[in-house]
């Protein structure tokens, strides 16, 4: 069996792109480093915002389906996602941010030992803020250089994420013996699987919550979590591997950015497995206007007048503006 080498990206719904590009952009601070489309449902649009560079193991993506219903929360679902922060102090940092634009949020808890913040966007969607104050294990990113977000307390990389449960010991099965994680550590109702180098970045948090309705997805919720593998030669071993254990899965899809496979070994929850590379600098976009443009992989782009003519224009453009750093009392 092949390792994973930590959490590669999350893929979220939300009820208007707009809005979801103006939250991740001037209030987390993150790049938006493609502008696509689903490339499943051409009609909708795929948003990912990442560190500076699109790394791996650094974005968050959202589709808007149109007319789509608002989620229900409950078990049997990926039910958050967790940022990296440097540090403690980039915590107290993000209070007093979330407070200037007026994001619901806990303050800060702690949680295996780390410091961390909930909170959640317009959509109800949940997040969390995590310190890598005396975390080890899987490298983050780079801060987006550009944005309004100081480096030093800059979200940087994904992890943990965070399931709630109904089935303990099947998604223990799962995760330990097909997917090859580690249970370290346990804080109930809270079980902490770990992957590759560990850390933040390969951290998957287990709630169990056997009494909840199970979740139902829509605006607000997450449509799957994807798990860092090193290339196509890993996907094939990963797509025998479960073709033996007889696990439903799509074989080999390529999304241009990555090379995917998708599968569903706990009922109701999508995994991806996704290559590192090749990423999100291509023969459209340099690095310096990533995600500025309506960005087609090459197999969507006879279409493309008809693309234009379904998705909404959003302006996108930043290389032409100056989006000064905020501090709040931090210098």
């Amino acid at each position: 069996m092949k390792k994973l080498n930590g959490i590669h990206h999350v893929t979220a719904i939300t009820s208007q792109a707009e809005k979801i590009y103006d939250f991740f952009t001037y209030v987390l601070g993150m790049r938006l480093v493609k502008k696509t489309v689903n490339q499943d449902d051409i009609d909708t649009y795929h948003l990912f915002f990442a560190d500076d560079m699109g790394s791996p193991g650094t974005d968050m993506t959202f589709f808007d389906f149109k007319n789509a219903a608002k989620a229900q929360k409950g078990s049997d679902e990926i039910a958050r996602t967790a940022f990296r922060v440097p540090s403690d102090e980039a915590l107290n940092y993000w209070l007093k941010r979330l407070d200037h634009y007026r994001v619901k949020h806990t303050g800060i808890k702690t949680l295996f030992g780390h410091n961390i913040i909930y909170f959640e966007d317009f959509d109800a969607q949940a997040y969390a803020l995590v310190s890598d104050q005396n975390n080890k294990g899987i490298k983050p990113g780079i801060p987006w250089k550009k944005g309004p977000v100081p480096d030093a307390f800059a979200i940087y990389g994904l992890g943990p994420i965070f399931l709630n449960i109904r089935d303990l010991n099947k998604i223990s099965d799962v995760l330990i013996d097909i997917l090859g994680m580690r249970l370290i550590q346990t804080e109930k109702p809270y079980y902490l699987f770990e992957m590759g180098e560990g850390g933040h970045g390969g951290r998957v948090v287990v709630k169990h919550t056997p009494d909840l309705k199970r979740g139902v997805q829509g605006a607000g919720a997450i449509h799957h979590v994807a798990f860092r593998i090193d290339d196509k030669k890993s996907l094939d071993a990963w797509t025998d591997y479960l073709d033996k254990l007889g696990a439903p899965n799509s074989g080999y899809v390529d999304r241009f950015y990555f090379k995917s496979l998708y599968t569903k070994l706990y009922p109701h929850i999508l995994f991806e497995f996704a290559t590192e590379g090749p990423g999100f600098i291509d023969d459209q976009e340099s690095y310096d206007t990533l995600g500025e443009t309506l960005a087609l992989p090459p197999a969507f782009r006879d279409q493309k007048t008809y693309i234009k003519s379904v998705v909404r224009a959003i302006d996108t453009k930043r290389s032409d503006k100056i989006i000064k750093k905020e501090y709040f009392n931090h210098e």
